[in-house]
């Protein structure tokens, strides 16, 4: 188990083509200082697709070490190859990770056994808490809840990171592994329903721009404050359309930018935010006050 709540997907601010680690040791500190409930580095949004090895491993450590064990660090581990996965994940448990985060093996279609098989083996060869990460949308495979089921059962793993958005096939996780699996939501507008079905919290892309208030919505439906949940739902939802209104972390990197936080850099194949949607985003960030 994992302490509920919000925890930020971080992104890996760039300088001059190299990680910026004083820009990610300030996001970091921001992040702490907003009440953030942990902190999620080389994740999707952290672009740990077009990390080197050792930049990966590097913003690991620094995570770790900004973080002071004031929160949770969940690093992202995965990837589509299991020796690699393993190798990843044994250097963030001896960096000193709390956990790590397994994206589904994307490009190769592995089949359900293979999915079983594969997290099973990272599982029996690293003894640290692990979350299966399913996002259909960037993998165009679904892991489907009888081998989420089946995995849940090992000890190492903890948690799921859900991304389909689709709260029946949640439901149905839910239903078949009880307790002993954490359900975090990966997709910020559907933090509230997936809390109402049971859901232990949310790894975010928006709380990298507002992260007292996704802290604040998780608190306040733990506490019983369902009218004030709703209330931060509604309030960041509008900040949760336009961060994804082109490939993530296109726009979240912008309006980290837009806030003075962190470069404009981004990593090719990916490019930056289009004028038009440059113009959306600012026009959200205004409403809400944050520039």
């Amino acid at each position: 188990m994992i302490p509920k709540g919000a925890y930020t997907a971080l992104v890996t601010p760039f300088v001059n083509g190299e990680v910026d680690e004083n820009a990610l040791r300030e996001l970091i500190d921001f992040q702490i200082s907003e009440g953030i409930d942990g902190i999620v580095p080389c994740g999707t949004t952290g672009e740990s697709a077009t990390l080197a090895h050792e930049e990966h491993k590097h913003v690991i450590e620094v995570a770790i070490d900004a973080a002071r064990g004031k929160v949770p660090v969940i690093a992202g581990t995965g990837s589509n190859s299991t020796d690699e996965t393993i190798a990843l994940t044994k250097h963030a448990k001896e960096a000193g990770a709390d956990a790590v985060l397994l994206i589904t093996p994307y490009y190769n279609k592995p089949t359900q056994e293979g999915l079983f098989q594969h997290f099973s083996k990272v599982a029996q060869e690293v003894d640290i808490p692990q979350l299966l990460y399913n996002v259909p949308g960037r993998t165009a495979l679904n892991m489907l809840p009888e081998t989420i089921s089946r995995l849940s059962k090992l000890e190492n793993i903890v948690g799921i990171k859900e991304a389909t958005a689709d709260m029946e096939q949640i439901s149905w996780i839910r239903e078949l592994c009880g307790e002993e699996l954490d359900i975090m939501s990966g997709d910020d507008a559907t933090v509230l329903p997936l809390l109402s079905i049971g859901g232990s919290g949310v790894i975010s892309v928006v709380s990298n721009i507002m992260p007292k208030e996704m802290s604040a919505l998780c608190s306040a439906f733990f506490s019983g404050n369902y009218e004030e949940a709703q209330r931060l739902h509604y309030r960041l939802l509008p900040l949760a359309r336009v961060l994804f209104c082109e490939t993530n972390p296109i726009p979240v990197k912008e309006a980290l930018h837009l806030m003075g936080k962190i470069t404009q850099e981004i990593r090719l194949p990916l490019t930056r935010l289009s004028e038009e949607n440059r113009t959306r985003l600012q026009d959200v960030m205004k409403t809400l006050e944050v520039i």
